[in-house]
């Protein structure tokens, strides 16, 4: 039997709808708004990493020209400061005291770009000009900057009341019963390394508009962001009113990767500046201060072992993991390594683990999510202890990893840390990545390679996320008019797709052109409530929701056009854009109907899926790169990933998810590194010193599918969002690591993996040789 792809539902290959406006220079971001009167703001920022300060005389700076306000902690008291909510339970039961982010520094400043003053004025150079008119006085003090150094007995204090720079403990696993299955090991494999810091660099820096309405006695904020709502309870904590004194609009929105999902302090600086001044102010980021101050990702330092028999199946695993939060505790900052403990056995059935994370304070730049949010790290850090363990148990890298995969009639599998997974055939798409890599020949394509003066490897990632996290996303729906329809939902695209993707869920319901199907996200006033975008959570429930507020519209179009086609409702088929009696001519266009409605709510959909579990996609990233021990220059000279989503939507956007996933999780492993100095001076604080990836550095992709439905979600899907970043950093590394222990016997290299680290890795075992 043929099965036939729908024009527009579910499956189908739909181009984005919202490209044509962004291509042709009519998308609208928020530092395109200028509400009439705008005046512009600019932050005063601590040029040092640690120090006591106070500041001089503000006459000069507010008599400069075009200044308007000019603030400073001491006129921000009234504000709370940003408080994360996301401190875990530590092994005693106590939650350990936050460290939260000021609105404006008060006494001390803690990493270079915290907060000082903020200054509005009618241009942001003026503004600028004036800040350089504000004398601060710096007391400078000894910063704690490294990851692996920040609990050394004699580590400088971040927050010296605290006595310690360990922000909170967390522990999951039983000690007892690891400790027991270490003690009978044939084998222990240790590594040690560090999951290198990262800068977000979405296109689109941040920026915020605040204005104060005074005949609505409310806040309007216009920001970029991956939900309103979330902005909106914040914000109003901050300023101790009701959500209703605040509404949150977000236009078009270039990037967000977790990053944009915060509330900054700049949000509350505009707004506060709006109600005094009584005219909208706007700040926008330029790229040095994203590299500054937008929260950073990844930053662990990490010791892993596995205990193994002497067959190569795994006994136990034990880590240590320090998770730099920076110098606050941020929005989420906590939950990233803590969520990210909870995938620590991957894709393998280990029976004991004794997992511990110590999150700890540095004089830096405070860390949260970053696509992916945990999970990549936790997939880096299992992959690459496997990969070892093969090394040292002298099995091939497959077979270790089929002797230890969670077998198909194991699911559904408890794993160790609590998660559920419901359904995965690991060693099928294990094995058909390694059909499509050729696998089995790589050896020829080594030789090769040797004829010509370069090294070559072949890595692999066998990974699992956790994504979609119970709850729902619920979906509205309303036929206008002139018979397009409207979704309002409370998700927001940062540039997945999402008016593509739910129009397809709606077009599916109602056979209607999805470009008649308008999808609206990015207002608090339009939606009570939303959870945003973030943890490939949109389309795994909104567009489930999106579907079933689809069906309900369509009830209710049949039910109105029977009423006027005297008909039965089951005799009503719809059909691009018109109600039909089946078999018929009469029909009744959707304009007509919404005309006929006796009653709006008639004209309106509602749906929401309410997700009891996470769903787990997985899948098998296969790199291959090839490198020059001259230069040590990496090239990825092929690159494979066959990745179980449960079900696709759209296959074009999904390859587009993927692909900018692996580019990411590639740029981690061999070009991406944030960098201190001793003295918290940020080093790679522009593109000329930060390598971002480039399309030169990942060559065509092969990207299929081999879905098993999740039994979570009510259409099967499993989220892919993150999926690719999450495989591709270890696959990547692996393959650099595989070409150099191939060579020279090297089995670690931290990452980035540059060209210099590489040349002066193999320099130094060349020359101990």
């Amino acid at each position: 039997m043929t099965v036939l792809t729908p024009k527009f539902g579910m499956g189908a290959s739909v181009l984005r709808k919202e490209d044509q406006s962004f291509i042709t220079g009519k998308g609208r971001y928020t530092d395109d708004i200028a509400p009439e009167g705008t005046l512009h703001g600019y932050v005063l920022r601590s040029p040092v990493a640690k120090a006591r300060f106070s500041i001089g005389s503000l006459d000069e700076a507010r008599a400069a020209p075009g200044v308007h306000l000019v603030l400073t902690g001491a006129d921000t008291a009234h504000l709370k400061d940003l408080k994360s909510g996301a401190m875990p339970d530590q092994p005693d039961g106590t939650k350990a005291p936050t460290r939260d982010i000021p609105v404006l520094c008060r006494d001390r400043v803690q990493y270079v770009g915290d907060a000082v003053a903020f200054i509005v004025a009618d241009s942001r150079a003026e503004a600028q000009d004036a800040a350089e008119l504000i004398d601060v006085d710096y007391e400078d003090e000894e910063p704690v900057v490294g990851t692996a150094e920040a609990l050394a007995d004699d580590a400088p204090l971040v927050w010296p009341e605290l006595g310690t720079n360990r922000a909170f403990l967390f522990h999951v696993g039983d000690k007892t019963r690891t400790e027991a299955a270490f003690a009978e090991a044939d084998r222990v494999v240790r590594i040690t390394f560090l999951n290198n810091r990262l800068v977000c660099n979405y296109m689109e820096t941040r920026s915020a508009i605040g204005e104060w309405r005074d005949d609505e006695d409310r806040f309007i904020l216009t920001t970029g962001s991956q939900g309103v709502h979330s902005m909106q309870a914040v914000l109003a904590r901050v300023f101790d009113i009701p959500l209703g004194k605040l509404r949150v609009v977000t236009p078009d929105v270039g990037g967000g990767f977790g990053t944009k999902n915060f509330v900054y302090r700049e949000y509350a600086l505009v707004m506060e500046a709006a109600r005094r001044i009584g005219r909208p102010v706007k700040w926008t980021s330029d790229r040095g201060e994203h590299f500054l101050t937008d929260s950073q990702g990844r930053d662990n330092f990490v010791t892993a072992e596995m205990a193994l028999d002497k067959d190569g199946r795994f006994l136990a695993l034990r880590t240590e993991i320090l998770s730099n939060m920076g110098a606050y505790i941020h929005q989420f900052g906590p939950y990233i390594p803590v969520g990210g403990a909870s995938m620590a056995t991957g894709v393998y059935d280990i029976q004991a683990i004794d997992v511990t994370v110590k999150g700890v304070y540095t004089n830096t730049c405070p860390v949260d999510a970053y696509r992916g949010a945990g999970r990549p790290e936790a997939a880096f850090l299992i992959e690459k202890l496997v990969e070892e363990c093969a090394r040292q148990a002298g099995l091939p890298r497959e077979e270790i990893r089929r002797r230890n995969f969670i077998k198909r009639e194991q699911f559904p599998y408890r794993t160790q840390t609590g998660r559920l997974y419901d359904l995965c055939e690991l060693d099928a798409h294990m094995t058909l990545a390694m059909q499509r890599a050729g696998w089995s020949t790589f050896e020829d394509r080594l030789e090769e390679a040797k004829t010509r003066g370069r090294i070559r490897g072949i890595g692999m990632s066998t990974y699992i996320e956790a994504c979609a996290f119970p709850g729902s996303e619920p979906a509205h729906l309303t036929l206008n008019g002139d018979g397009s329809v409207t979704l309002a939902i409370g998700t927001q695209s940062n540039g997945q797709g999402h008016a593509t993707a739910y129009a397809q869920f709606v077009a599916e319901k109602l056979n209607l052109d999805i470009a008649q199907i308008h999808v609206h996200q990015g207002d608090t006033d339009v939606l009570e409530k939303g959870g945003g975008t973030g943890g490939s959570r949109s389309i795994p429930l909104g567009g489930v929701s999106a579907a079933r507020a689809g069906e309900n519209l369509a009830d209710k179009i049949r039910k109105i056009a029977a009423d006027e086609l005297e008909a039965a409702p089951e005799d009503i088929e719809l059909v691009d854009g018109v109600a039909r009696i089946v078999g018929t001519d009469r029909v009744l266009d959707f304009a007509a109907v919404a005309s006929a409605a006796k009653n709006p709510d008639d004209l309106k959909g509602f749906g929401e899926f309410k997700q009891e579990e996470p769903t787990y996609p997985n899948g098998t990233h296969i790199c291959e790169v090839e490198i020059d021990p001259a230069t040590g220059r990496t090239e990825v000279v092929a690159y494979t990933v066959v990745d179980d989503f449960g079900a696709t939507v759209n296959p074009i956007l999904l390859a587009g998810q993927v692909h900018g996933g692996i580019v990411q999780g590639v740029g981690q492993a061999l070009t991406e590194e944030t960098v201190y100095g001793e003295d918290g001076q940020l080093l790679t604080a522009t593109f000329m010193d930060y390598q971002m990836p480039r399309a030169d550095l990942v060559p065509p992709i092969h990207f299929e599918t081999r879905n098993v439905p999740s039994k979570a979600n009510a259409l099967g899907m499993k989220g892919a969002g993150e999926a690719g970043t999450v495989g591709a950093t270890p696959a990547a590394l692996n393959a650099v690591v595989d070409a150099l222990y191939r060579a020279y016997g090297i089995s670690h290299i931290e990452m980035p993996a540059t060209p210099s680290r590489i040349w002066q890795t193999i320099a130094e075992v060349e020359g101990t040789r």
